[in-house]
Order: C-alpha cells, then structure tokens, then sequence
C-alpha cells in the first residue's frame, strides 16, 4: 500500500457501532428498523456480546428492509457513513454523567486512536456519557474536522422537554419548539424565552390553555426533564429507547442531508462568549455533519446559565487533561 495511507470511499449505507451495551444495542435495533443502511457492524470488547447482539438484532430483518448486520472489528469501519460510539462505563443510581468522566475518558483513549490510524472518512457521532467532555476527547484524539466530530448532545433532553411540554399543555408534542442547550447534563439549560409552540410564544400558549403560573410551571419542567435520567435509572438500572431514538434521528439528518436543526454537541467559536468547549447549542445538521450553530435569542438569565455551563464543563475538561 505505500507510505500514504488508502482513502477508501464512504459507504453511504453504511454504520458503524462501538459499543453494544444497552444504548448500542437499543441504538442499532432502532437503525435496523429505521431502513437508513443495508450494512451494519457491531464492534464491542466483549465479541461474544457483539455476535449475540448482531444474531439477535439481524433476526428480525425479515420483519424491515434487507441490511447485513455482524459482529466486526476496527478494520469493518474504515468505510462506514457514520461511526457511532457508545461504549463506555453505565452510569449507576445517584451518580452524575461527570462522575463517569475519568473512566470514559480513558476508554476513548483507546478508541478513538483505533479509529484516526484508519483514515476513515465518515462521520463520528459520539453518544457515550459525559458526551460533551468525551467529544471534545474524540476532536482533539481523532483528528477529524470539527464539523465531522458531533455528540447527540442535548438532542433526548430537548425531546424530553418537548415531551413535558405537550403534556402540560395537552397538545402534540411534535408542535412544541422548544431547545434544551447547554451541557447534557446537571448544568443543562431549557431555553423557555424562545419557546413557542406553532409560532405562539409559550407563556402566551400557556394561558390560552388555562395555565397562568409560568414560572412555578416552568422551573417544575425543567426540572423534570433534568432528572429524568435519573429517575429512569433508579426505576430500570439504564436508560436506552429514548437515546436510541434520538441516534436514530441524527442519523436520518445526516445521511438524508435534511439540514435539520439539532441541539447536538459541537465546537464552540465565541458565540456567547464561548470558547474551545464542546456543548450544546441547536446547529443545521446534514450530510457533512455540523454546518453552522444557530443563535437562538436568550434572555440575560439563560446567557449566564450558558456561560456556567460552559465554565462547568471546561473545568472538567482541564482536569482530565492534567491527568
């Protein structure tokens, strides 16, 4: 082969998956059924569990659209649309996504060069927890353009919010408009003074529905979607068909181009006032992964809440750097 390392073409039905804990495995039920690929591999630590899993997932292809799915290993992503990488250490009841910093951190150190000696093409869609410290860790690792780096980010919390939202108000969900921006996590921020739903302002939707304590009601759904991790792990041990959907989602945007508008995890260049941090803020996703954030207005409050978590994170992010 030379010197020069093989650029080998992206497969665009194609997907990678790193990692078949519950949320790999969730993830890559759903894109089996999803119709996006005709190919998938399952790559895991544990290849028995990727064999399993692949066995099991690939059973019910008669039931979709025709896909190979198997169990692979590095080698099987070189060509891969889109790599998604889920592994990394569960969360456990009463622990915090930054607690699980450390451990993770050390695991993508071992992933993510797999990956950069590859000279792979696609896209890289970090889904692991804490995920904006591990996309920020996958950018500065990989040597991918930061637009082809992504997290899914606050993408399951804004659907959360959506979610709660449309309970609240008892309409559909899906005519809420409404972001969660921040970090994904206890420093998260739900966007409620560019709220609106069908084009109304929230606080004026939420009086034509009978509801007049905005504040009280708000804090309650923020807090709600916040904890909602929490509260599924305490019930259940994990959580998994939610972020299953929202990988599912992003993977649409990408390989059908959409242009979607996302909150997922991206590099931050000033807006705000903030610098070389991953986080969350909505961004037109498509084909080429990140094209451009989208500055939402914020009201003073939300742009310090911002400012925090950003400051939260990079704290982080020095830490495990001096490590």
């Amino acid at each position: 082969m030379g010197k020069e390392k093989e650029i080998k073409q992206v497969n665009l039905r194609k997907v990678a998956m790193i990692g078949c804990g519950f949320v790999g495995s969730a993830s890559a039920f759903s894109l089996m059924q999803s119709g996006l690929f005709s190919e998938m591999v399952l790559i895991d630590a544990d290849m028995e569990r990727a064999e399993g899993e692949a066995m099991d997932i690939g059973h019910g292809v008669p039931f979709a659209k025709q896909m190979k799915i198997y169990a692979g290993n590095y080698d099987d992503i070189v060509d891969a649309a889109i790599i998604i990488i889920t592994a990394g250490a569960n969360q456990k009841p009463e622990e915090t996504r930054l607690d699980l910093v450390h451990k993770n951190v050390a695991i993508f150190r071992k992933i993510i060069p797999e990956i950069a000696k590859r000279n792979c093409q696609g896209i890289l869609l970090v889904v692991s927890n804490p995920v904006d410290i591990l996309t920020y860790t996958a950018l500065k690792l990989s040597g991918f353009t930061e637009n082809r780096v992504i997290g899914s980010g606050t993408v399951l919390d804004t659907a959360r919010l959506k979610y709660e939202l449309g309970e609240h108000l008892s309409v559909d969900s899906r005519s809420v408009h409404a972001f969660i921006i921040g970090e994904h996590g206890d420093s998260e921020i739900a966007a409620f003074s560019s709220a609106n739903v069908s084009g109304i302002a929230l606080s004026e939707f939420c009086e034509l529905r009978g509801h007049y304590t905005h504040d009280e009601n708000t804090q309650k759904i923020a807090e709600t979607v916040k904890n909602s991790a929490y509260d599924i792990i305490k019930k259940k041990r994990a959580t998994y068909y939610g972020i299953a959907m929202a990988v599912k989602r992003i993977c649409e945007v990408i390989i059908r181009d959409e242009k979607s508008i996302l909150p997922v995890s991206s590099m931050m260049h000033g807006a705000y006032g903030i610098e070389d941090v991953v986080l969350s803020m909505p961004a037109v996703v498509g084909k080429h992964g990140v094209e451009t954030q989208v500055p939402i207005p914020l009201s003073e409050e939300e742009k310090e809440k911002l400012l925090h978590s950003a400051e939260t994170l990079k704290k982080i992010i020095k830490e495990v750097e001096e490590k």
